[in-house]
């Protein structure tokens, strides 16, 4: 978390990034062999998590409290689109994170990459993440995954406005995303 770097301030609930994260910049495959940057997501505000797909416990929890936040932002959702990018492009195709992500949210884009392009795009914005070695004698798929937390909240321009922590509730997201769409929008 860039909670060093950062503040939450009488503005927002979450903490705001603004002038300390790049713009939204990226370039990764989705399903269909569609290769998405961000120019595709232009005119919306974004919500970009990275994780994976076989993740047991952050994961699904992060994309239901955004599927939740979606729900609760009702018309307003229409201009705010989640991104989740995977940590681990060795299992994750484009495919299978895409049925993932549709699992929580239809209107979720699951984006991936090579290992030089998720870590590129993961030490851009801070994210830790390590993909541990199979243990002797497990097969080459079995293999252990962690990853920070966090949700990186981008306005309809690009830029870099907030960052949710796994600690920050539906009802703060809300308010500061319905904040955040008044103010760009």
């Amino acid at each position: 978390m860039l909670a060093g770097c950062s503040e939450r301030s009488a503005d927002w609930s979450l903490y705001n990034v603004r002038g300390h994260l790049p713009d939204l910049k990226f370039s990764l495959q989705a399903a269909n062999g569609q290769t998405v940057t961000a120019d595709a997501l232009a005119g919306k505000t974004v919500l970009l998590f990275f994780g994976y797909a076989s993740c047991p416990d952050v994961c699904p929890t992060t994309m239901a409290q955004l599927t939740a936040v979606l729900g609760e932002l009702g018309d307003a959702a229409r201009d705010v689109r989640i991104v989740f990018v995977s940590v681990d492009p060795h299992r994750d195709t484009p495919e299978i994170l895409q049925a993932y992500v549709n699992a929580f949210n239809p209107n979720t884009l699951g984006l991936t990459g090579n290992e030089r392009q998720v870590a590129d795009l993961a030490r851009r914005y801070r994210v830790a993440y390590q993909i541990e070695k199979p243990k002797p004698g497990d097969d080459a798929d079995t293999y252990d995954v962690t990853h920070s937390r966090g949700v990186y909240i981008f306005d309809n321009r690009g830029r870099a406005r907030l960052l949710a922590s796994d600690t920050d509730t539906v009802a703060a997201m809300v308010k500061d995303l319905r904040q955040l769409l008044a103010q760009t929008g």
